[in-house]
Formats: C-alpha cells, structure tokens, sequence
C-alpha cells in the first residue's frame, strides 16, 4: 500500500499524483490521506470540534472523484480515502501505521517557517520507520 499525505496544496496534489503513478506501476493500493487538525480554541468558542474542518475533506474527496473520472480508462488505480485527525506528522505517521503502508508520499513544505522547525516530510524520513519520498 502507497499512502500519500492529501491538504490540498500545490505540492500535495502533484505528491498524490506521483504515488499513484507508483501504486499503479506495483499494483498497488492508494491511500490518500488527509489529516483533520485539530482546533485548539474551536470548542471554547462552541465549534463542535468533530464537525470543524470536515468541509476540506469532503472538498479533497469531490477533487479526487473529479479526477479519477476524467482519467478513466487512460490508467486505474485502486484508491481509498482516509481521514484522520491530529497534527500533519502524527496523522500520517498512525496512517501509515494503521494502513501498513509499503511506503509514504508526500509534497514538499510550501511554508518558510518550516525552515527553522522542521516540515512534516523531514520529520517522516528522519523517523525511518517507511520509506518516504518527498515530491517537490
């Protein structure tokens, strides 16, 4: 199983676009995987925190079907979607454990701060624990 990391970013997508070039080069099943942060001060604003961000899931999801339908018949992948809920890295990483991935996909951060903290695609490989490839 391929698992790519899904926010809807430039990066992410050509991520996700890479691994199911390679999930259907190994025949193998695509995981695409958004992870839902949390809002930390959405319940006490009285967001019900589970209904929060389930907007951009559903977004992704639509872009997703979008895409596998005008792609029909030229390639097939296996696909699945899966959300999750945490930080970026913590998200993928119980994703990939919980799917047993083979390996994880992801984009590139777009964000200069992550410079000086560290992105979620360097946290991935530096924690060794899949093989991880970091699309641009």
């Amino acid at each position: 199983m391929i698992v790519a990391g899904l926010d809807g970013s430039e990066s992410s997508w050509r991520a996700a676009a890479y691994a199911g070039g390679l999930a259907r080069r190994q025949h193998a099943l695509l995981a695409l995987v958004y992870v839902q942060p949390y809002i930390a001060g959405g319940a006490a604003l009285g967001v019900p925190v589970s209904e929060a961000d389930t907007g951009v899931a559903e977004q992704l999801l639509a872009e997703i079907r979008d895409s596998v339908e005008r792609t029909r018949g030229a390639f097939s992948v296996r696909w699945e979607f899966h959300t999750f809920r945490g930080d970026p890295y913590n998200g993928l990483a119980m994703a990939a454990d919980q799917l047993t991935a083979d390996a994880v996909v992801v984009g590139a951060s777009e964000r200069a701060g992550h410079r000086l903290v560290g992105s979620v695609a360097v946290r991935l490989v530096k924690s060794g624990r899949w093989p991880v490839t970091v699309v641009p």
